[in-house]
């Protein structure tokens, strides 16, 4: 429920999610930082959405996750938009632009479910580095609301000094530039 928010020329170092962004979060700037930013949403009835958000000029260094955003696999509603990824750069990392809205750790309270979270209006300029696995784009979005407004501009994401690959469900958009361009956009 944080709003006017900026994070800056830091690094977080925390062995999990360095910055968290949760419900009701709008106007957040989130610059210069080394490890990156996570959404999970859709846990709860009724949750406020996100939107606003720009990150710029990070690095992510040996992570799991690089630019993130996961929504429990639950019918809740809320949404994302107007999200701005500009400027990264990934090193060595594990899942460097994944959108997951089919989270359920050990499938408890939430398998086959559709997960309730719009999201729309994302947009990721100028990503660049490697992936530690060969999948580094991954767009898995909701049945039942599909992500939509997704751009991609400049994306260069390699493993192991060759193109790597990507996925895509249930998402729509545009892409430019792009190494990897999900099939679906």
């Amino acid at each position: 429920m944080s709003s006017d928010v900026t994070v800056t020329s830091s690094s977080i170092k925390t062995g999990d999610d360095c910055i968290s962004i949760g419900e009701g979060a709008s106007n957040v700037w989130i610059e210069k930082i080394n490890c990156g930013p996570h959404w999970k949403l859709g846990d709860t009835p009724s949750e406020s959405g996100v939107q606003n958000i720009t990150v710029t000029s990070v690095v992510f260094t040996g992570t799991q996750n690089g630019l993130r955003i996961k929504t429990w696999g639950k019918p809740y509603s809320g949404f994302v938009k107007d999200v701005t990824f500009e400027h990264a750069v990934m090193q060595n990392v594990q899942n460097p632009i994944i959108v997951d809205q089919n989270y359920c750790p050990g499938d408890v309270n939430c398998p086959d479910q559709s997960s309730g979270i719009k999201i729309s209006g994302l947009a990721y300029t100028d990503i660049q580095g490697t992936s530690a696995t060969q999948l580094a784009v991954k767009f898995d979005c909701s049945a039942s609301n599909p992500c939509s407004g997704i751009t991609m501009q400049d994306i260069k994401l390699t493993y192991q000094n060759q193109n790597a690959q990507s996925y895509c469900k249930n998402a729509g958009g545009s892409t430019s530039g792009f190494i990897i361009p999900p099939s679906c956009l």
